[in-house]
């Protein structure tokens, strides 16, 4: 499924639709070049699950844990990560098991991910414009996805 966002307001919005499909111990890689929204969509997403500090990229810390919403959430940032042992030795999934778990440069570590989980592929279509591709797996394909407003196309 796509969604074209015009702006980052869309972005997040589309983030905060999907929030009310997500259940814990989900799983949401985020892929695309830098700039492409990324942080924007967790912010989204972490709206949408209405927790209430900003969200922000955890590119130096690697990984920061949100408590305040209806669902905790884990964002991680594997950028500056080295290799996928790096990955493994934060134990992410253990840490969000009891919320939603959020990856950006998720292609990164798409081997080391449960078989469940939803991969949202960012690519710039213009100054403010994106394209938003969600590749469910697992689990994720019985979601209504659809629901969030998107094309087959």
């Amino acid at each position: 499924m796509i969604i074209r966002c015009d702006s980052e307001i869309d972005t997040r919005a589309a983030a905060g639709r999907l929030a009310s499909l997500c259940r814990p111990g989900d799983v949401i890689l985020l892929a695309g070049p830098l700039g492409s929204g990324k942080t924007a969509f967790a912010g989204g997403l972490g709206d949408g699950l209405f927790i209430e500090e900003p969200i922000v990229s955890p590119t130096f810390t690697i990984m920061k844990r949100y408590e305040s919403g209806f669902l905790p959430m884990v964002h991680i940032d594997v950028y500056r990560l080295s290799s996928v042992a790096e990955f493994e030795d934060i134990d992410p999934f253990e840490e969000g098991r009891d919320g939603v778990t959020v990856i950006e440069w998720g292609d990164a570590v798409g081997d080391s991910v449960p078989d469940d989980h939803l991969t949202v592929r960012f690519e710039v279509t213009g100054p403010t414009s994106r394209k938003l591709t969600f590749m469910p797996s697992g689990i994720w394909v019985t979601r209504p996805i659809h629901e969030l407003g998107g094309t087959d196309q």
